[in-house]
């Protein structure tokens, strides 16, 4: 049987260079993307720009070359770009409801750079975690616990969650709770905390350190020792005020109590008992 190679020839002829313009084209629009992404970040990190802006304009550049590839090649085989946009508009709700936590996800993002609750380097908490900010996405938000773990939160849930920002600020007080014995005199327990805030290491002076007394609590006379300090030595100086009340209160006298417990037996149920 005859074959007509016409049929098969022809359709190459017409479509085989435009395919293997499209797959070139496609292959450049890559390399380009990528070099787009890179030398973004290059530049901008070069004139220290904000590290989390620049990531995310990074990849925008990067985006934004592979989609006007994709659209261009598109029209070499006659699909209209308005034609396109159309059906993707058409197809737009069933894509926002099949993706609808994606989208959330993006908005979020959006709106995490917009409004800079936290940056890269922060050390926040959110949706119950903490870490230090290593990334944000268009997506996720990536983060660093204290003991080394990479954890990743997608963006709805950061932003729609209470978010902790423990860098924020450049000073934070260090709040140590001291309990002292009930038999110790008020005055003289207040006298030797005063004496410990008086000179830690790292401390910043104004605001003043205070020594505050809190309550009455179930087995100790309840006190707060509140230090000022740099964000940067807060666990140091977290450690400095605690040694320091510890040695000042053993200096006084004056003793730090455990729980305890007082427990009154009925006399008839002591003689039941020695029955």
């Amino acid at each position: 049987m005859d074959v007509d190679a016409s049929k098969y020839i022809d359709p190459l002829i017409e479509y085989g260079p435009k395919v293997l313009g499209v797959l070139l084209a496609l292959f450049f629009a890559w390399v380009i993307a990528n070099w787009t992404e890179r030398g973004v970040r290059a530049a901008l990190e070069k004139r220290n720009f904000d590290a989390t802006l620049t990531r995310f304009f990074a990849k925008l550049g990067r985006y934004l070359i592979l989609i006007g590839a994709v659209l261009g090649c598109l029209g070499v085989f006659g699909i209209q770009t308005a034609s396109f946009a159309a059906l993707l508009a058409a197809a737009g709700f069933a894509v926002g409801m099949a993706f609808q936590g994606t989208l959330g996800n993006f908005a979020a993002g959006i709106m995490l750079l917009a409004f800079r609750p936290f940056k890269v380097g922060d050390f926040v908490e959110v949706s119950g975690e903490k870490g230090t900010c290593e990334h944000i996405d268009l997506f996720t938000c990536e983060f660093r616990t204290l003991d080394n773990k990479k954890l990743i939160i997608p963006n709805g849930a950061v932003f729609g969650s209470t978010i902790t920002n423990y860098t924020g600020y450049e000073m934070r007080r260090v709040d140590i709770d001291v309990g002292a014995e009930y038999s110790a005199d008020v005055d003289a327990t207040r006298a030797a905390l005063e004496k410990a805030a008086a000179n830690i290491p790292g401390m910043i002076k104004d605001p003043a350190p205070q020594v505050f007394l809190k309550g009455l609590g179930g087995s100790s006379v309840d006190w707060q020792v509140r230090i000022w300090c740099k964000t940067e030595d807060f666990w140091d100086v977290w450690q400095a005020t605690v040694r320091a009340c510890k040695a000042s209160l053993d200096e006084a006298g004056i003793g730090i109590p455990f729980p305890q417990q007082d427990v009154h037996l009925d006399e008839a149920v002591i003689k039941a008992l020695s029955n």
